[in-house]
């Protein structure tokens, strides 16, 4: 792994960088973060990724000590200082350390940190092509009443529960439901179904992604009527075709989900109608920027 990191006012190789072991961010979870991915150059919804980090810091009470265009070329540095041409690149901003012997977080002094690693991939090529075998956890996703998931966040215990539930039958990743068993989000991505023209995606107890937001648009584009709502988990094992959607990878095909066969247990065709034009909206100035 090849990259840059911003710590402490200072760029240095991401393998030579860390945070104090005892900011809360680390000790805690104490933090927010959003990632913009980097694609031949240009980044993708710089400016969205840029807004919903205010909005989460703002949500927490958190101030960074840069303001958006400080983080914007800070961003853009370590792209430049990397090389990469495709790239997955992070913002974080933490509580900090409180004052000594002091446990109020208003004495605490917030940290900005960031890199680019190359472009990380949810799904590998092998599961792009033949989709992504899922499994539904009973674990449910932590409460929007206790963490809200609008802010982007550490908090995946969950998750990692889920994922090793997924590993012991075999799948490859997971998504967590709600207390009514309707399906909320995967570690890192939001889940959608269709049946025949009709695309639905859960509307709360998740992150709402900008690659979710780009697929709802591109689903619109495309004619399909789309609901945003409580997706039971029986709707989706019982789907058409089931996508997810992540910043690490855009829109990837679900082949299997708990060991049987969704739809013709092949990529379906409206998913890969919307995957290309997915991809092809990274050349299109409206939705990317050069470095």
């Amino acid at each position: 792994m090849t990259g840059i990191a911003f710590v402490q006012q200072r760029y240095l190789p991401v393998e030579e960088a860390g945070i104090p072991i005892q900011d809360w961010g680390f000790l805690h979870s104490d933090a927010t973060y959003d990632v913009v991915h980097l694609w031949k150059g240009r980044f993708f919804r710089l400016e969205d990724h840029l807004t919903r980090f205010e909005e989460s810091m703002a949500g927490l009470h958190l101030s960074c000590p840069h303001d958006r265009d400080g983080i914007r070329e800070i961003l853009k540095e370590c792209v430049r200082r990397s090389g990469l041409q495709d790239a997955y690149v992070e913002m974080i901003c933490t509580r900090g350390l409180p004052a000594p012997g002091s446990r109020d977080l208003r004495t605490c002094r917030n940290q900005f940190y960031a890199f680019a690693v190359p472009f990380i991939w949810l799904a590998n090529e092998e599961q792009r092509g033949r989709g992504l075998h899922l499994a539904i956890s009973p674990v449910e996703r932590i409460n929007p009443k206790s963490v809200n998931p609008v802010i982007k966040n550490y908090h995946w215990l969950d998750f990692v529960r889920g994922l090793f539930d997924a590993y012991e039958r075999e799948a490859e990743t997971t998504v967590l439901v709600d207390g009514e068993d309707n399906v909320v989000e995967g570690p890192g991505f939001n889940v959608f179904a269709i049946h025949g023209q009709r695309l639905a995606t859960p509307a709360s107890g998740m992150l709402q992604g900008i690659t979710r937001r780009t697929t709802l648009e591109l689903a619109e584009s495309e004619g399909l009527e789309i609901a945003e709502r409580p997706l039971p988990a029986d709707e989706l094992r019982t789907a058409d075709e089931v996508f997810i959607s992540s910043t690490a990878g855009g829109i990837m095909p679900v082949s299997r989900i708990d060991s049987r066969p969704v739809g013709q247990g092949v990529p379906g065709p409206i998913t890969e109608r919307l995957t290309r034009a997915y991809w092809a909206l990274h050349e299109d100035p409206t939705y990317s920027s050069e470095v």
